[in-house]
């Protein structure tokens, strides 16, 4: 019998299997595949968000039969979308610090995240993409980042200068699928999005690693027993 499939779908940073490094011990039990959204790629030129787009490589990668979507932060939209598209094709849901904040849009921390980097993204086109990773990274981790100075470092900051904010994401139902949400327990705008997702009937856990709990013991363990569970 075929190995059932998991389809990974990665954030706003490290992509494909770069992405899931502790996750790739499941391949021994698992059929998974270590997509790339729309515009992330080694050698092409990055692209702007396409969130259609990126629902339908979730999709086009299940392949027609019923399997398991793990996704992180801004991944978990895609990954979403594609559930609401095709419930009968995702098994389950695992998403790791999901950024669907157009889910929370009407909530404090989400709120409160706008006001603080949306102004950002309204001015991003007169900046360089140095200029933009700077500041958005004083503002959403309040410290400061290394100057891209390598080709590849040079193309992720472009692509984040890119990115569209997850609040303009058309998700507004959330998918009738099995649901687990894994949160870093650090940030109130995880929390405030994994709380809303609990309250449909999502179970979430903390497991630590801020803004990367797939990465913890905790965080992977939680993903096999769940995984397990909806065999």
């Amino acid at each position: 019998m075929a190995a059932e499939r998991i389809v990974f779908v990665h954030g706003s940073g490290r992509f494909g299997a770069a992405a899931w490094p502790k996750q790739h011990r499941l391949a021994g039990r698992y059929d998974c595949l270590f997509v790339k959204r729309y515009g992330f790629d080694a050698a092409a030129a990055p692209q702007p968000t396409d969130f259609d787009a990126d629902a339908r490589i979730v999709l086009q990668n299940l392949n027609g039969r019923p399997g398991h979507v793990v996704a992180a932060s801004q991944g978990a939209i895609s990954a979403m979308m594609a559930a609401v598209a095709r419930p009968d094709l995702v098994k389950s849901l695992s998403l790791f610090e999901p950024a669907c904040l157009s889910l929370t849009a009407d909530l404090p921390a989400t709120m409160q995240h706008r006001a603080l980097v949306g102004p950002l993204f309204e001015r991003r086109q007169s900046m360089s993409d140095a200029e933009f990773l700077r500041e958005f990274v004083r503002l959403v981790f309040s410290t400061d980042a290394q100057a891209p100075e390598t080709e590849d470092a040079q193309r992720s900051a472009a692509r984040l200068r890119m990115q569209r904010p997850p609040w303009e994401a058309p998700l507004d139902i959330v998918p009738g699928v099995p649901t687990l949400v894994v949160t870093g327990a650090w940030e109130p705008l995880y929390e405030e999005v994994a709380g809303y997702l609990e309250g449909t009937g999502a179970r979430h856990l903390h497991a630590g690693g801020d803004h990367r709990p797939q990465d913890t013991g905790a965080g992977h363990q939680a993903l096999e027993e769940f995984l397990a569970c909806h065999n």
